[in-house]
């Protein structure tokens, strides 16, 4: 009995469709007496017209309101048993659904690569589907150890870690708890994420199944796999010869011995692929490849024994994210054939079928500001692919987030779910629900983007009316590239002519900034002498 009252309670919102159901029933049952009393040869257009009318209204009402009932009823459902609705007070069905159907049987996604820009492919790909690979190097690529794991003695986990973090439902709680350091007692300067992969690894004797359970045990959309359990070093061969042990130190040394990266390669060389791997590629429905650094991040992941040959062998679509910004040290002028070709030259061909790079439409003042730190905008040239037969999109994808220039997770992953549909398409699965119910949540995000757009739009109207200056918007980098240059230039002198005028207590600082001006030009003087050798 008390199960039965809670469907009355305001929360529930089920009464006014009761309601709406009984009221139907009411108008339509009066149609049909009227009809079953009224005498036929005293009918007239009048009273017959209202005894339909009547009775269509009430079964319009019943109609709607069994509709409208079944529907808060699996709202109901949903949002008592999925912990994702816990927090939501407006719940949209459609979501619901979503949620309970293609999100837990939606297209099997595996995503490779690290850093930054692999977190922010994932967190986009989870509101899609739950079936997600994230394939991880284990390695901290010659980085001083911390003071946590030197006291533990544990493996490098930072990528793993960032990537649970960035497929958790409540990822900014979990962020929190794994970046804790302690700061008293017995357990001071170690880490909390450090201390729980430690004990799971005990636990379980092994630490790839470590991983596997942390996956359940701190509810990871999806699952995160170290892409060998090998103890694996990277290191970079330049044009000059030169061999670098050390990631941290190759965009240092490159730039110190003014030449380029030649290849990376992985010590040892027959690393073997963690347990799950080869499977999770196999199994895949697509395969997303970047973004993130293209020597020390994307390339060493598809250097591991079997991993780029079983990618090859592969049925799924494979698709490369190219990076938005060049890497100083690493990708200096680098365009987007660049990337891919640089990929070729070390796995072969086979490895991308797609490969979406952003328009490059960004706000120049941003741009500015990777300049002066020796990077800049990645090419949009793609004639120069050795591999034939990849299709190019050419989307903005691009954000600004905390001054940065960033993917944007959510069209990123709208992106790759739009090629998902379009090739359930190609198939003639347009009738599948699989393809039904992913390309109804992915028109939903767009006409989404597109109100927060035109919202965006708005407010930099508001603000340009509030200053009375005109609010730059996005260029192509194309018109604007030279243009910022100069302005840059006349920048650096105006900023050079006020640090004469300032007292000597700031002649350090000055100093730092001619070292600067003085590399700078350096590089810009080799670069154009195509990187000749200079003795």
């Amino acid at each position: 009995m008390k199960g039965f009252l809670q469907w009355f309670k305001a929360s529930a919102k089920m009464k006014r469709w009761m309601l709406l159901i009984l009221v139907g029933i009411i108008l339509a049952c009066y149609g049909i007496a009227q009809v079953l009393v009224y005498d036929v040869l005293d009918a007239t257009i009048n009273a017959i017209g209202k005894i339909v009318i009547t009775f269509v209204i009430g079964f319009t009402c019943i109609i709607l309101g069994l509709v409208f009932l079944n529907k808060r009823t699996l709202e109901v459902l949903v949002e008592s048993t999925d912990e994702r609705m816990a927090n939501r007070k407006n719940v949209n069905v459609k979501s619901l659904i979503f949620n309970k159907t293609i999100y837990d049987e939606g297209p099997n996604i595996v995503v490779i690569g690290g850093g930054s820009g692999l977190n922010t492919v994932l967190s986009g790909i989870k509101n899609y589907t739950k079936n997600i690979t994230a394939i991880v190097t284990v390695s901290d690529y010659g980085k001083e150890m911390s003071e946590s794991r030197r006291e533990l003695k544990t493996l490098p986990i930072e990528d793993i870690k960032e990537s649970m973090v960035a497929l958790n439902v409540h990822d900014g709680e979990m962020e929190k708890l794994f970046n804790h350091n302690f700061t008293w007692g017995k357990l001071k300067g170690l880490s909390f994420a450090d201390i729980y992969f430690l004990a799971m690894q005990e636990i379980n004797k092994d630490f790839s199944d470590a991983i596997v359970k942390s996956n359940e045990i701190l509810n990871i959309v999806g699952k995160v796999l170290p892409v060998t359990m090998d103890e694996m070093h990277i290191s970079a061969e330049l044009d000059n010869g030169y061999v670098v042990n050390e990631k941290s130190r190759i965009p240092e040394i490159v730039t110190e011995k003014f030449t380029k990266i030649n290849r990376v390669y992985i010590t040892p060389s027959n690393c073997k692929a963690a347990p799950g791997v080869l499977e999770a590629i196999r199994n895949a429905d697509s395969i997303i490849i970047g973004p993130g650094s293209l020597y020390t991040n994307v390339i060493p992941n598809l250097l591991v024994n079997g991993v780029a040959r079983t990618i090859k062998e592969s049925k799924a679509i494979k698709i490369y994210i190219s990076n938005i910004m060049t890497e100083q040290g690493q990708t200096d002028d680098y365009s987007v054939a660049d990337h891919i070709n640089a990929i070729i030259e070390h796995c072969g061909e086979g490895l991308i079928d797609y490969c979406i790079y952003d328009t490059g439409e960004v706000i120049p003042e941003y741009i500015k500001k990777y300049n002066q730190e020796g990077a800049d905008l990645v090419e949009q040239n793609i004639e120069d692919i050795k591999a034939k037969g990849i299709k190019f999109i050419h989307k903005n994808i691009s954000m600004i987030s905390g001054g940065r220039i960033r993917h944007d997770a959510g069209l990123v992953a709208s992106s790759v779910i739009e090629l998902i549909c379009n090739d359930l398409k190609y198939q003639d699965k347009q009738n599948d629900p699989q393809y039904m119910l992913l390309n109804s949540k992915l028109q939903s995000d767009k006409r989404i983007n597109k109100i927060k757009s035109r919202q965006a739009k708005n407010v930099q109207k508001k603000d340009t009316s509030k200053t009375g200056k005109r609010v730059r918007g996005k260029q192509s980098k194309f018109r604007t590239k030279y243009e910022e240059r100069i302005k840059s230039i006349k920048e650096s002198d105006k900023k050079m002519r006020e640090s004469e005028k300032k007292p000597r207590n700031v002649k350090k600082d000055k100093t730092k900034e001619e070292k600067m001006d003085e590399t700078y030009k350096r590089m810009a003087e080799f670069r154009k002498s195509g990187y000749k050798k200079n003795g």
